[in-house]
């Protein structure tokens, strides 16, 4: 069972990881900036392990400024 939980917040990680490198990784930056491509790719794994907070920080974004 142990296995199956963390085979799911892996899964929901790379998930949540991808929407936010593709959409929202510019969103959180404090100035509006552009991510290049290689930018974007060393950001996916620590989105993806840490997507909880990732996912808070992209919605709180969103909110007014």
């Amino acid at each position: 069972m142990l296995l199956h939980v963390f085979a799911l917040y892996a899964l929901t990680g790379v998930v949540a990881a991808a929407a936010f490198v593709t959409f929202g990784a510019t969103r959180v930056l404090p100035q509006p900036a552009s991510m290049t491509v290689g930018a974007r790719l060393l950001v996916l794994p620590g989105a993806a392990l840490l997507w909880p907070y990732v996912l808070l920080r992209w919605l709180r974004s969103r909110g007014p400024r």
